[in-house]
């Protein structure tokens, strides 16, 4: 049955499903276990798409199956995940139906294939389609608010590809270069789905990949001048290289030796120089205060829900107490590690009010309002003076992250 072209890949993404949904694993740490034994680039490509449109259309997906059952199929049953898979082929990737059926019933060896087979050629007959844009699971859609729709109106589609280049000024040439729009100096975004290490820059280092809000909170500290900047929770080192390229002599701390050594490639490949200490921010001290620290706290990720839609399931409020109250940790020890004058930074790629704005009012240090001038075109600090952006921010061009920025001077 292994032999069956396509079924190694469907029952990756089954597993992959399943560790996201039962034992709240992301995608990216399911995927290490699911896909072993797959060496083909297509065949992994193809089993995190289906698990991850599964994740985005979740609450579709379900409302579908359950419109062609008499009685309901639980939440955990095994018909329900295998029919998750198979009309996210059929309605999102385009399989055809009898493609999907024949590589997806094998999952079922033993359990409900008939139902399964049934439920799914009802679905097919009737021609059923998902609607514009997927619907928010009810606890989502609690937390966020009035702005849910329209931030699920873009979270339909994987995003575009955005890129950071080290020397802004060559913005215009590598726009052209990749033929790219920019949305911002120093900006360049591509449609999804090019191959990273084939593009021009890549090998010389001119550019990284890093979403166009990741890239903002760097920006909020402007030009180093040789000063000295503490990146703390650093990696995997997009704001590292982002602060080094922009003058500062850069501290790089994170906890995840592994992923240090993200940042350390992406060093050598660049060119740049930082600093590199692997510790635990809540017990390591400083020698002598920086002139500004950029803490990219640890969070739920909500806000990067366009590329990680497994987010939307697997953070509650449990996660975000526990993320939140990590934050404002980090945050009482970083504010006494700053030169007079020096500038802190924080910021949060999480949707969520506890890990954003509710993470400013204990900070004992003097707002430093983030300006529209310093944003790119579109952007426009909270009366407060911080920055909120979310996914259906600049939607005509292809959408951001989400993100919460705040700053503050000793």
């Amino acid at each position: 049955m292994s032999d069956i072209p396509g079924l190694p890949a469907r029952r990756a993404a089954l597993r992959m499903i399943d560790a996201v949904l039962h034992r709240g694993e992301t995608l990216e740490q399911a995927e290490r276990g699911a896909l072993q034994g797959i060496h083909s680039g297509a065949d992994r490509a193809l089993a995190r798409a289906i698990a991850a449109e599964v994740m985005r259309w979740l609450v579709d997906l379900d409302d579908l199956i359950d419109s062609a059952t008499r009685n309901r199929l639980a939440d955990d049953a095994k018909a329900r995940s295998v029919l998750r898979l198979m009309l996210a082929q059929w309605l999102r990737l385009d399989t055809p139906p009898h493609a999907v059926i024949a590589t997806a019933l094998p999952l079922l060896a033993g359990g409900p294939r008939r139902l399964a087979h049934g439920v799914f050629s009802t679905l097919n007959k009737q021609a059923v389609q998902l609607p514009s844009a997927p619907t928010p699971p009810d606890p989502v859609a609690l937390r966020w608010g009035d702005r849910t729709a329209d931030m699920f109106d873009a979270l339909g589609d994987p995003p575009p590809l955005d890129l950071t280049l080290k020397d802004w000024a060559q913005t215009d040439k590598w726009a052209a270069e990749l033929d790219g729009q920019s949305l911002a100096p120093g900006h360049i975004r591509l449609p999804r789905g090019t191959r990273i290490e084939e593009l021009p820059g890549f090998e010389e280092g001119a550019w990284w990949v890093q979403d166009l809000a990741a890239s903002l909170p760097a920006r909020m500290l402007g030009l180093g001048g040789g000063g000295r900047v503490l990146d703390l929770c650093a990696a995997p080192g997009g704001k590292t290289l982002q602060l080094a390229a922009a003058g500062w002599q850069v501290t790089a701390l994170d906890i995840s030796e592994r992923r240090l050594d993200m940042l350390r490639g992406n060093l050598e490949r660049t060119g740049l120089t930082a600093e590199i200490i692997t510790a635990d921010a809540l017990s390591w001290k400083p020698a002598e205060p920086f002139d500004a620290i950029l803490l990219d706290a640890p969070c739920t990720a909500t806000g990067t829900c366009r590329r990680h839609p497994d987010v939307l399931h697997r953070i509650g409020q449990r996660q975000i107490a526990e993320m939140a109250a990590l934050q404002a940790k980090l945050l009482k020890r970083a504010g006494g590690w700053l030169t007079s004058g020096g500038r802190l930074v924080y910021a949060v790629c999480s949707l969520e009010e506890a890990e954003g704005a509710g993470q400013t009012g204990a900070v004992p240090l003097t707002p430093s309002p983030i300006r529209v001038d310093e944003l790119p075109a579109g952007l426009t600090p909270t009366m407060a003076g911080h920055l909120r952006t979310d996914p259906a921010l600049l939607s005509d061009a292809g959408g951001m992250d989400g993100f919460f920025i705040a700053r503050w001077t000793k």
